[in-house]
């Protein structure tokens, strides 16, 4: 009956954690999103990944205030009768609340008109140099010029996808799908799946899939027992072939960022045609094929194969740069398995992330994500407003004595090849035997 609203316990709420039976709690009150999660605009994972605990904070960081009038309709008339809730989480509510009234996450700037004009003229620039300039050192700059239009495209889909760079929903999409499918090759809808559980579960090494890279590289020894991928819904095995390329995974390292790319794109490929649902797959689909349209064809204009491969290699090359710069924000942190629950989510953000240290009019080349714990805490705030709350983000952490860590680019790497190395001489104890598997494991992390 309406009139007999029920308490629930956290325990009894962590048994609705599976698809068709999902609940979760907000501020207290729980809701059943288990039909919901086909429907969810940010996917069925990132729900997936609150199952059966409190979501408050991952849903203020994540929605609008416009959202909560939503959660009505999936309230199931029960309350968390032992919901407690901790002095970080208030504080972070509080300051959300504060960014909200100030307009900070309405207040985009200019970043996106400019982020788009240069990619238009970097566009024009490697067309010129492809199509009228028979000089090699042309067609090397034109790749490079490819390479850096790559790295603004991905921050322009990156934003899209967190919050609306453009005026409304319908051209947000159409930036989505120009500056991510169709001019870099890479499903936004991909983005999306494995992006999500990334910013929720941030630096897990069972849940988050961008620390999940075996065989080429481990951040921790845990990998050595063949986790399970919650994510991938597979065992991760550490075989022979994976324990001698994380072996040497420090010098392998930035070689592997070179051509970090063409994984990219397997998996953009694994996801599009496998039958797991998302979104517009349909207008993914031909973003993709625009890209390989346009880039073979622009390749094949060069006049021979040496300088064809080059000018690919190289392209591919300078998008290193971003690759190094996603590992520095969360290889060299603190990792954990299982899932952050409820009062601790905004600490497992800030120990699992590391920001980038740099001047001010180097944030176009960072895209706003040296500022990546800032990020983490407010998804939907625009970059042009990251550096002027972090300072109130590094007083939260001082108050309540949380890690707020800040480096330089040459510092990070430090420590990031420190990370790598550490693990890499753990890996090559004999005395830890592993059992056999196929080399496949590298790319096959769909299923």
């Amino acid at each position: 009956m309406e009139g007999d609203k029920k308490g629930i316990t956290s325990e009894e709420l962590k048994q609705h954690n599976k698809a068709g039976d999902l609940w979760i709690s907000i501020q207290g009150k729980v809701y059943d999103v288990s039909k919901w999660a086909n429907e969810h605009p940010g996917g069925d994972v990132a729900l997936m990944n609150m199952a059966g605990l409190d979501a408050t904070d991952a849903f203020i960081a994540y929605h609008p205030g416009t959202a909560w009038k939503y959660l009505d309709k999936l309230f199931t008339g029960y309350y968390l009768t032992d919901f407690k809730l901790s002095e970080t989480s208030k504080d972070y509510r509080r300051l959300a609340s504060e960014f909200a009234k100030l307009g900070l996450f309405e207040k985009k700037g200019h970043i996106t008109m400019y982020a788009l004009t240069s990619i238009v003229l970097m566009f024009c620039a490697v067309l010129y140099g492809v199509l009228c300039c028979q000089s090699v050192w042309a067609h090397f700059g034109s790749a490079v010029v490819l390479g850096f239009l790559w790295i603004q495209s991905a921050y322009i889909g990156h934003d899209s996808g967190h919050y609306q760079v453009m005026n409304t929903r319908g051209y947000n999409k159409l930036a989505q799908f120009l500056a991510g499918n169709s001019l870099t090759g890479i499903s936004i809808a991909w983005w999306k799946w494995t992006h999500n559980a990334h910013h929720l579960a941030c630096n897990s090494l069972d849940y988050d899939p961008d620390l999940q890279h075996i065989p080429v590289f481990a951040v921790n020894s845990i990998f050595f027992n063949s986790i399970k991928s919650c994510f991938y819904g597979r065992y991760l095995n550490f075989d022979p072939v994976a324990r001698f390329f994380v072996s040497y995974q420090h010098w392998t390292f930035y070689p592997v960022m070179c051509v970090a790319r063409v994984n990219l794109y397997i998996q953009t490929f694994l996801l599009l045609f496998s039958k797991r649902r998302f979104p517009d797959r349909a207008l993914n689909i031909l973003g993709i094929l625009i890209f390989w349209t346009w880039f073979p064809l622009l390749v094949s204009c060069i006049p021979n194969w040496p300088e064809r491969v080059m000018f690919v290699l190289t392209s591919f090359a300078v998008t290193a740069i971003q690759h190094v710069q996603f590992c520095l924000n969360h290889f060299a942190a603190d990792v954990y398995t299982g899932l952050p629950e409820g009062n601790d989510w905004f600490e497992k953000q800030t120990s699992g992330t590391l920001d980038i240290s740099c001047s001010s009019w180097m944030d176009w080349f960072y895209g706003g994500l040296q500022f990546q714990l800032e990020h983490h805490l407010f998804p939907r705030m625009p970059r042009s407003q990251l550096r002027r709350v972090s300072p109130l983000v590094q007083d939260l952490c001082k108050k309540h004595n949380l890690s707020y860590r800040s480096l330089s680019f040459w510092e990070a790497n430090v420590w990031t090849i420190r990370k790598l190395r550490n693990v890499a001489l753990q890996a090559r104890d004999l005395a830890n035997p592993v059992p056999k598997n196929m080399l496949w494991e590298a790319v096959n992390t769909h299923g």
